[in-house]
């Protein structure tokens, strides 16, 4: 799992570590078990990696101006 994290790093990533715990960041490092992940309001959380159930890549869309219907 921690060299699938790896491959991720400065991306943004939904973790879900059970039915309550999600957490939404960018990756900005992996080790010893810990996933790092900030959020945008710059704190950063520490993930167990050994928690986490699963994850998603967030795909940001860009907005785009217009009127809506």
């Amino acid at each position: 799992m921690e060299e699938f994290l790896t491959h991720l790093m400065g991306k943004k990533i939904d973790v879900n570590c059970g039915s309550t715990a999600t957490f939404r960041g960018d990756v900005i490092d992996v080790k010893d078990g810990i996933l790092y992940l900030r959020d945008e309001t710059e704190r950063v959380a520490y993930v167990a990696i050994d928690k986490i159930a699963l994850i998603y890549e967030v795909k940001e869309h860009a907005s785009r101006p217009g009127f809506v219907g």
